[in-house]
């Protein structure tokens, strides 16, 4: 990157390694010295929280606010109903409206964290694009909008290309995907005088077109910026986890397995980590992401410290530390630990082994856990457990049972 930025949020999007490609870097840079520039990232309701692999473009909002300008978090509530396609081997199971809405309901405790709705000057929007998309008359709408699109250059992106090179079905449903979220860019600049759209960098030629169809309609100028698409060093995709997704809410992943999911950070992603999810100083992510042999764990530390405290609070993330310490340097159980309650009435005149540790959350199945017994990656209350038969009764259950899998993978199992 050769191009010097005046403005504080393209700094930052540089030094920090937010920036992956815009659409014209001297153009949003001079507007952001100008005024305040509302930027906004859509978020489709599919599930309940936005999880780890979104983490990114929330953090670009956050910095966008606190480098002086309007974040708006748009929920798709309009385009969830048709399902974004890119880069995707199959259509996206349809949701019910009331899905949806339990869902942004959810995604919405997530965004208050990051970014701040009452903040004079520059409050951050929460908008919902079924506001102007349920409404649309289809007639009008392929007339008014429709025509400024061509199938050909459509054809040509890369996330429905990919999809037809490999002649995989793509519904008509989902081809209107590209056009609702280029009409988003459109509306959110006439109603709210929005300038900048950000996304991952599958997202480019969704950008382009809400550019393209603005300039063609209202001829304003706007922008696009986006971020890289992130792997860890060893190839896996942001945001899973050996277990599943990392959610961002703490119903659905509590703040101990977060501080966790961070503290297993690999080494040689340590700093770069340090840069995008935290809002450590350059200079001291450089520092810790340098650290070599044991001292790198401090860094780490750091890292998951930062991060949780960010998503759940200071006092999640040193609960967390804490019985991270407990667990890992004493042998002992700690407070925070993941746990499963079992009634007398489940455990009856005993429970295996085996369903206690995919219950748990040990493990996805039982043919995994016994994988995981028979590779002595198992430990019952730090001792080997080498016994996949083995039945709990609830005697054995009257304090609680530590179980591990492998060094870093702990719960309680105890009675109700």
């Amino acid at each position: 990157m050769t191009y010097h930025p005046k403005s504080d949020f393209m700094q930052v999007m540089i030094e920090r390694g937010f920036l992956a490609d815009c659409t014209d870097y001297q153009g949003l840079d001079e507007a952001l010295t100008k005024g305040v520039v509302p930027g906004y990232i859509g978020f489709d309701a599919t599930a309940k929280s936005l999880h780890v692999g979104s983490l990114i473009q929330i953090m670009m909002l956050r910095w966008l606010q606190k480098t002086g300008h309007q974040p708006i978090t748009l929920m798709g509530g309009g385009t969830t109903k048709v399902g974004d396609p890119s880069f995707r081997a199959d259509e996206r199971p349809l949701l019910t409206p009331e899905q949806i809405d339990d869902n942004i309901d959810g995604i919405k405790q997530v965004f208050a964290k990051y970014v701040d709705y009452e903040r004079p000057g520059n409050p951050a929007l929460m908008l919902n694009n079924a506001e102007w998309l349920d409404g649309l008359n289809y007639l009008d709408f392929l007339r008014d909008i429709g025509r400024h699109f061509s199938v050909n250059r459509m054809l040509s992106f890369e996330s429905v290309k990919s999809r037809l090179d490999r002649e995989q079905s793509l519904s008509f449903l989902e081809f209107n995907y590209m056009i609702l979220q280029a009409y988003d860019f459109l509306e959110l600049n006439r109603r709210y005088g929005c300038l900048l759209q950000m996304g991952g960098s599958d997202q480019w030629g969704n950008i382009v077109n809400g550019i393209d169809l603005t300039r063609r309609v209202l001829d304003t100028e706007i922008f696009g910026l986006t971020s890289p698409l992130l792997t860890t060093s060893d190839g896996k995709k942001m945001g899973k986890s050996q277990d599943g997704a990392v959610w961002l809410n703490a119903d659905m992943r509590s703040p101990y397995e977060f501080w966790q999911f961070w503290r297993n950070t690999t080494d040689a992603d340590v700093g770069r980590f340090l840069k995008l999810y935290t809002e450590m100083p350059i200079d001291e992510c450089e520092r810790l992401g340098a650290l070599a042999g044991s001292e790198i764990n401090a860094a780490k530390i750091a890292l998951a410290n930062a991060v949780t405290t960010l998503c759940h609070g200071a006092d999640a993330a040193a609960a967390a530390e804490a019985t991270a310490r407990e667990v890992f340097e004493k042998g002992g159980v700690g407070d925070d630990l993941p746990t499963l309650e079992l009634t007398a009435e489940e455990i009856g005149t005993g429970i295996s082994i085996v369903q206690v540790i995919v219950r748990a959350g040990l493990a996805k199945s039982g043919k995994e856990a016994k994988r995981l017994i028979a590779e002595n990656g198992a430990r019952i209350d730090d001792a080997p457990l080498t016994d996949a038969g083995l039945m709990l009764d609830a005697g054995a259950l009257a304090s609680p049972v530590k179980l591990s899998a492998g060094k870093k993978r702990h719960a309680l199992v105890k009675l109700a």
